[in-house]
């Protein structure tokens, strides 16, 4: 297996909970890749050190869909995702959450300027 796997971030509030408390990140992984490659993929995509990779495979839902026509339903199921729970190093962070951080931020300094604009007016 190549270290160039296709993984991607899980973008989830699970997710972003675990990646602030515990510094575990949350991965979708092709079904064929063992831990020690995702482990070596993570590490060198994003320059961290991996010290531990969880694996679980999640079973697609059945489904059915309505066909107008013939007014009928189809069975199908959707597929199969295995998704990779990795923990790095203390110190090492994936900038995955960028967004949300950059978005807690802004709403704390205006939180902060509004709390001393009614404080000023109070006086």
């Amino acid at each position: 297996m190549s270290s160039l796997m296709d993984i991607k971030p899980r973008l989830s509030e699970k997710a972003y909970g675990l990646s602030q408390v515990r510094g575990t990140y949350v991965f979708e992984v092709p079904d064929t890749a063992s831990k020690q490659s995702i482990a070596q993929a993570v590490a060198e995509q994003f320059e961290v050190t991996v010290t531990n990779v969880n694996t679980t495979t999640v079973k697609g839902k059945s489904k059915r869909t309505f066909i107008n026509r013939r007014g009928k339903f189809v069975r199908g199921t959707r597929s199969d995702i295995k998704k990779a729970y990795v923990t790095l190093k203390s110190g090492d962070s994936i900038p995955i959450f960028a967004a949300e951080e950059e978005a807690e931020a802004k709403a704390e300094k205006a939180a902060e300027k509004a709390a001393k604009k009614a404080k000023k007016e109070t006086k």
